[in-house]
């Protein structure tokens, strides 16, 4: 089945980070970057319950990324590899996906921190983070393995953009 798939957002991402070169490139590189979602009024009933949670997962739209390629050289490594053994942001769809820290729910202002996600980001869907639901005892995470100790120094070098 190779039926197009359209998705409309639910609102957008209001964030420090105006361009992609030099952003963090996960949540735990960006400790303490603020950021508001603004969900958009006739979505704003679902935020009902949601500021019990402490975590929350956005799943957003890359908007800002350039053509896909099915290899890609990622942030942390020197070599190529398959675009689905990264979280290289240009994918055939380039869904983002990031777990942040919920400070407050204002009526349709989400307060978030730890954010790694661009300024006016259209968010596609936010789901409660839930340790028992989404966390896993992790056995390997391959090619990662001798790179993942430069997350904190790695940030977007623009290599995605249009």
């Amino acid at each position: 089945m190779k039926q197009e798939i359209k998705y409309k957002p639910i609102g957008i991402v209001h964030s420090p980070h105006k361009a992609p070169k030099g952003t963090p490139i996960q949540p735990l590189a960006a400790t303490d970057v603020a950021a508001i979602v603004e969900i958009f009024p006739e979505f704003t009933e679902g935020l009902t319950d949601l500021d019990g949670f402490s975590h929350i997962i956005i799943l957003y739209h890359c908007h800002l990324v350039g053509k896909s390629s099915l290899k890609v050289r990622p942030y942390m490594d020197k070599n190529a590899h398959g675009i689905f053994s990264t979280r290289a942001p240009s994918r055939p769809n380039p869904i983002g996906l990031s777990v942040v820290r919920l400070e407050s729910v204002e009526g349709n202002m989400l307060h978030i921190q730890d954010v790694d996600i661009l300024d006016e980001t259209p968010v596609l869907d936010i789901k409660p983070f839930v340790p028992e639901f989404d966390m896993r005892q992790i056995e390997k995470i391959g090619w990662l393995e001798k790179n993942v100790h430069k997350l904190s120094e790695s940030k977007d070098d623009g290599r995605f953009q249009d």
